[in-house]
């Protein structure tokens, strides 16, 4: 009998024992931040510094003190709760950056370190800076108006469906009127979305247009472009026109390692179409197959070419699991001459390959 009350003695020590590890290793963190990182987006030198508040709560049953904030530079300052504080209370860390110290893009981490060493976070601030340039008429070539741009077209680049994508696009004023954010009248399309980012922009002084476009509003994939036109309410800035360019993308969240088989799959047969030499007078035809080695229903989302000389005839939008189909491509090479290249993307649902390429090469004599 006391062999086994001696064995169940040692049971339940062993069990008692083992309590704080498991605990350990389900550890909560000591400050749980809101975020930590921040994106301040693009920044002019001359809009002087830029804040951006961290916030935190505080999860341990013992008091807190922040002891010290460390930053990557000088070019960096902050300021941060000083107070003691006990679980479930709030602090903050406010970090401030000066656009002059950065030309481009910049991440500058600052470490937050508190009870005696146990507290070691990192926070980022991220962001563009654009600094003011020498030359102003070389810098802003394209005179609209009153108004230079850097370039014309805003190209937006790849914007994907699950998340609208923003960019800022610079300008200067050289004219005598001061241009309101208040009085700012764009027109555009409902899913590219226009505003002036500063409440005013004096005459001689730089101005940002937030340009936000919703993929998923517009609902289609591919290469597009079209015009959006600005102005301003009581002034003589208006009707200016520039030109959006965009990459539409469906997303796909990563697939997991053992599900890659069990995917719908596009299979180009021939990805490169080599024509040879061919006469311009002579409109050329060729097919290529595409199959569906996976194991769901492959779904064409759209096919497009990148010229209006292309044709593309598909007999169908799907394909069953190791279903094939051909697609016709026809090429009309009038009013072209020499070495020519023409791209076909297919969109399919493929979460692997969603968009693929089929180059058509030629020679026209």
């Amino acid at each position: 009998m006391n062999r086994l009350l001696s064995s169940l003695f040692c049971l339940l020590l062993c069990l008692t024992l083992g309590y704080p590890s498991v605990a350990q290793q389900a550890k909560v963190p000591s400050l749980v931040w809101k975020v930590n990182r921040i994106d301040l987006g693009t920044i002019l030198e001359e809009q002087g510094l830029q804040t951006a508040e961290f916030e935190f709560t505080y999860t341990q049953d013992s008091i807190f003190r922040i002891d010290e904030v460390v930053a990557e530079c000088g070019c960096t300052s902050f300021d941060y709760t000083k107070d003691t504080l006990k679980m479930g209370e709030s602090g903050k860390v406010i970090l401030s950056l000066d656009p002059t110290s950065a030309a481009g893009f910049f991440s500058k981490l600052v470490v937050v370190k508190g009870n005696n060493g146990k507290v070691q976070d990192s926070l980022y601030l991220e962001g563009i800076a654009i600094p003011y340039p020498t030359n102003l008429e070389r810098a802003y070539p394209i005179k609209m108006g009153n108004l230079g741009f850097r370039l014309r077209k805003v190209n937006m680049g790849d914007v994907f469906d699950n998340v609208p994508k923003v960019k800022y696009v610079e300008f200067f004023n050289f004219g005598e009127e001061v241009l309101t954010k208040e009085d700012f009248l764009p027109e555009s399309s409902a899913y590219i979305q226009l505003e002036q980012v500063q409440d005013f922009v004096r005459s001689q002084e730089r101005g940002l247009l937030k340009f936000t476009y919703d993929s998923k509003q517009k609902g289609d994939l591919g290469y597009f472009e079209e015009e959006v036109s600005i102005g301003w309410k009581g002034t003589s800035v208006s009707g200016i026109n520039l030109e959006v360019m965009a990459d539409l993308f469906e997303y796909f969240p990563p697939i997991p390692k053992d599900q890659l088989n069990e995917v719908p799959q596009l299979y180009i047969q021939q990805k490169e179409v080599d024509l040879r030499e061919i006469s311009s007078r002579t409109v050329v035809r060729r097919s290529v197959t595409l199959s569906n080695p996976g194991r769901k229903m492959l779904e064409i989302r759209k096919i497009q070419g990148n010229c209006d000389c292309l044709t593309i005839e598909a007999p169908k939008t799907t394909l069953a699991p190791g279903e094939s189909m051909e697609i016709k491509l026809i090429f009309d090479p009038i009013g072209r001459r020499g070495i020519d290249q023409r791209n076909i993307y297919i969109f399919s649902n493929d979460p692997v390959n969603p968009v693929q390429l089929i180059v058509l090469k030629s020679r026209i004599e």
